[in-house]
């Protein structure tokens, strides 16, 4: 695999540690902390992707709950929104990688090419070159499940049900994870914060859209998972709900985090 064929790390030494070693450090010792859920079953997750210091702890809290399916999990099908460069639909890079200090995640190429017959789905790089939204996730990932490949996409103008299409379509069985990356409100005061972090929460439990960019800045990738959500029965739990103010900011101006796992049946591991 030559150079040019992989994404580079767009972020390291800025939202996280770019040394492998205290990258891998900091991670665990996020995962250490995080509270265990080790009986859930997820099918999918929400997670934030603010740098680690800020929303690292909430994160880890979802990854946590899968380290029980490490051994099931093989594909990572991993949704966020597009913050530097617009695009219309659904962007999948031509790469075959995607590096971290701690190294490289091959692509799923076979399932890319299983939905590039799709009018909202497009070939773009440029999307993803300096996007922090989904490579944020990737050293939880490579450190929780190890051996997995992965299927990037970077979502911008598109509606629920286009997004939903094409989860529809890589939705897989156990071997596959859907992980949908937003963080919730920005910039209100802590009071604020919470009290609307509070309502997007009682829809996301309620399976209920659509969601606002205000709520959630991945709101359009979110609206296509509570869209397939809903019509497999599925159940969210909520696993944590935090924000800046109290994690590693004041309480002034602050981001909301959640953890949120979408199980089908009661969600446990027999």
């Amino acid at each position: 695999m030559n150079s040019q064929s992989i994404r580079a790390p767009a972020v390291a030494g800025l939202f996280y540690e770019g040394n492998p070693q205290r990258l891998s450090a900091d991670v665990m010792s996020l995962l250490a902390a995080a509270p265990s859920t080790t009986d859930l079953k997820a099918k999918a997750m929400v997670v934030p992707h603010a740098g680690y210091i800020y929303s690292g702890p909430v994160a880890a809290t979802a990854y946590r709950a899968l380290q029980n399916q490490a051994d099931t999990i093989r594909r990572v099908v991993l949704l966020g929104p597009t913050h530097r460069v617009a695009v219309q639909g659904l962007a999948v890079p031509t790469v075959a990688a995607f590096s971290t200090p701690l190294g490289t995640v091959p692509l799923d190429q076979a399932a890319i090419g299983q939905i590039l017959d799709m009018p909202q789905v497009v070939r773009n790089d440029r999307p993803h070159e300096m996007e922090h939204a989904l490579e944020v996730q990737l050293p939880f990932l490579q450190l929780v499940l190890r051996d997995f490949t992965l299927i990037p996409l970077a979502v911008g103008h598109a509606s629920a049900s286009e997004v939903a299409e094409v989860l529809e379509r890589l939705w897989g069985g156990d071997e596959t994870l859907i992980l949908v990356s937003s963080d919730l409100s920005h910039y209100h005061s802590y009071s604020e914060a919470r009290r609307i972090d509070g309502v997007t929460i009682e829809h996301i439990l309620a399976l209920q859209g659509p969601l606002d960019h205000e709520q959630a800045c991945g709101a359009t990738p979110l609206n296509g998972l509570l869209r397939v959500a809903r019509g497999k029965g599925m159940t969210p739990h909520l696993l944590d709900l935090r924000n800046s103010g109290d994690t590693a900011g004041d309480r002034d101006r602050v981001v909301g985090y959640a953890a949120i796992a979408f199980v089908a049946g009661d969600g446990h591991v027999n």
